[in-house]
């Protein structure tokens, strides 16, 4: 994919989205008081805010580049993360979490940890959580960097660390509360910069019906159901060999729909911090509720651009295909050379010499036309290359929202775009840092390391850790450059972290005999048994042709006991397993240990030892439980349209 020149109007766009962000940091920094203000917004933001806020802390690069990669390389079953995991999981949170979390006025979720169980299973949980977020964060930030490289050429690297320093700054000056009103911003921006890329991908491959029919053809010459792409249930009933996600109904309803998703927006202080912030208990509980709307309908938004991209390559005369990895130059100029030099009748062996100087697999029979084409009428270097580009049979699914935004956007609309993408990554970044910083401040360091000091003490840390997570979150970066969809990869860190953690929560909540050392023993026993699983595991396009694992970054290091036909069910595998082990082994401890926290001391911590909040003299839709079996009942519906 070539770079692309941007105008004026796409520049001005990109500048006044950067000051806006930078103003509202400095803006808000008068009110930066104290450790308080900074980090945890003194719990006093709006409803509206807070919702908005909730659903754009996860709505970064994992959601706009994620889940368009997600749509091109599975389709529409993509969906069920929404309709199956994320609303259910949205509902249980305001319905039966937040009274706990915002009535024990825990300022992060290992602190809650800390009061229901003891310090051991806080220390596990802020650790474990401090290194998931800087890798989340190190994603979001990667898939930038690769943006502006791909998108407008520019440097890898200056781009990684200029953007960086942008969020630092605002951060800095605005703490929390600067990133949750950029976070409303950016949900707006997504929005109108997304929607018309979205109708007019539709648009140019023939409406909703024909995008169909093209998903049925790449389906078919795949060797999968006719319907693989454009069914969200059918294709994973008929068993995972027929579906290109390779999962089968446990895989997705269990390991997917509850351990993950309810992992995710129950336990993950990212998101629940947000709603942590609002102004009082009832903001705090709708606050899901609010976000749930919008999340709903967003498969449309994100999903479907991934799918358009696979019909788009089933029809040749769109002249397009899903971008190859990042090669370089130097690279590209070798296969050149190699395929200038071949003959018509060594298409093996050109194809061989191509494939070395790549480091990719490619196209044989690509390889062959293209020899024979220059050899019939010598061709330029550029129509050379462009057919090397095309030949590469792996693709990099993280380019597909990319590409398109390159296809389909004009002047003007290109800077709208841009500038949403860079909103996305630069506010899922912020999330995460301001999470970090949280747990490091309040559950290690003034825990652990620094007790009883100032509160200028503590929010002087504050802002050095600040630093120190955007320094960690560009070494996470390079680290997650080595997948092809930053969805498959942030899965899998969830699998290790959250996963395990809902099992630790279900039962801390809802079984007063769960003890200290059944939490603790058990999550640790969950992330060690999901590394343990990861270790044995790894999927089949990770394997050579000799047995021998490729990317040991996608599991098998220690072995090969499991092949998964793709790296999102060995996720959802590994979550699964993950949260059976922590769930047995507390069950299992907790009966043969003793309780240390009474009844009393359990008040409010404890689903059946706290006092139910009553709705009754609130309006309908101010009471999450009927709320929530509206939206429950939605989600039904848009499961039986997508059948």
């Amino acid at each position: 994919m070539q770079p692309i020149q941007l105008q004026w109007i796409d520049y001005t766009i990109l500048l006044a989205y950067v000051a806006f962000v930078l103003g509202i940091g400095w803006w808000l920094r008068r009110y930066m008081k104290t450790s308080a203000d900074f980090l945890t917004s003194a719990r006093s933001i709006p409803t509206w805010v807070t919702g908005l806020a909730f659903i754009s802390a996860n709505l970064g690069a994992l959601e706009l580049v994620g889940m368009a990669a997600s749509g091109a390389k599975y389709g529409i079953a993509t969906a069920h993360f929404y309709w199956v995991g994320a609303i259910p999981a949205m509902i249980f949170l305001a319905v039966f979490m937040m009274p706990f979390y915002y009535g024990s006025k825990a300022r992060s979720v290992p602190e809650y940890l800390k009061m229901r169980f003891d310090e051991r299973v806080r220390a596990l949980n802020s650790i474990a959580f401090a290194v998931m977020t800087i890798f989340a964060s190190g994603i979001s930030m990667n898939a930038l960097a690769k943006l502006l490289n791909q998108l407008l050429g520019w440097n890898y690297n200056a781009a990684l660390w200029i953007c960086s320093g942008v969020v630092l700054l605002y951060v800095l000056k605005g703490g929390l509360t600067s990133a949750i009103y950029t976070e409303v911003l950016q949900f707006f921006m997504i929005v109108l910069g997304f929607a018309p890329v979205v109708y007019l991908g539709l648009k140019d491959v023939g409406g909703w019906h024909s995008m169909n029919q093209s998903l049925q053809t790449v389906a078919t010459e795949n060797h999968f159901s006719p319907d693989a792409w454009s069914s969200a249930w059918k294709p994973l009933l008929a068993g995972s060999a027929n579906n290109p996600m390779g999962v089968d109904l446990f895989a997705m309803v269990f390991g997917l729909g509850f351990v993950l998703s309810f992992g995710y927006w129950c336990t993950n202080f990212l998101v629940v911090q947000r709603a942590m912030a609002a102004k009082n208990m009832t903001a705090a509980r709708n606050t899901p509720l609010v976000a749930s709307v919008p999340k709903m309908l967003f498969p449309f938004l994100v999903i479907v651009p991934g799918m358009i991209a696979v019909a788009l390559t089933a029809q040749p005369d769109k002249n397009y295909r899903i971008p190859p990895p990042i090669i370089a130059q130097a690279d590209y100029d070798k296969a050149v050379a190699a395929v200038k030099t071949a003959i018509a009748s060594e298409p093996a062996a050109a194809t061989q010499t191509v494939e070395a100087a790549l480091s990719k697999k490619v196209d044989a029979i690509k390889i062959a036309s293209l020899v024979s084409a220059n050899a019939a009428h010598p061709l330029s270097d550029a129509d050379i290359q462009k057919g090397i580009y095309n030949s590469v049979s792996e693709n990099d699914y993280d380019g597909v929202i990319l590409s398109l935004v390159k296809k389909y956007c004009p002047p003007g609309l290109l800077g709208l775009a841009l500038t949403a993408l860079l909103a996305s990554f630069m506010s899922g970044m912020a999330g995460n840092v301001t999470a970090f910083n949280t747990v490091w401040t309040y559950d290690l360091y003034q825990a652990y390391f620094a007790r009883n000091k100032s509160d200028a003490h503590y929010f002087w840390m504050g802002k050095f850790i600040t630093v120190v997570g955007i320094l960690l979150s560009i070494a996470a970066a390079y680290f997650a450059s080595m997948y092809n969809n930053a969805m498959d990869i942030i899965q899998l860190v969830f699998g290790f972290v959250n996963a395990p953690l809902f099992a630790t929560f279900l039962l801390g909540m809802f079984w007063k005999r769960t003890t200290g050392t059944g939490a603790f023993l058990g999550l640790f026993g969950g992330i060690a048994g999901s590394t343990i699983f990861h270790a044995l595991t790894t999927v089949k396009t990770n394997v050579d042709a000799a047995g021998h694992v490729i990317n040991g970054m996608k599991g098998g290091y220690l072995g090969i006991q499991a092949q998964f036909p793709s790296e999102m069910a060995q996720n959802f595998w590994l979550a699964a397993f993950a949260f059976i082990v922590c769930f047995t082994f507390t069950l299992v401890i907790s009966l043969a240990t003793a309780r240390t926290k009474s009844d009393a001391e359990l008040k409010g911590l404890v689903y059946s030892l706290t006092p139910k909040i009553v709705d009754n003299n609130q309006p309908w839709f101010r009471r999450p439980a009927v709320v929530g079996v509206i939206l429950l009942v939605v989600c039904v519906i848009l499961n039986v349209i997508f059948w």
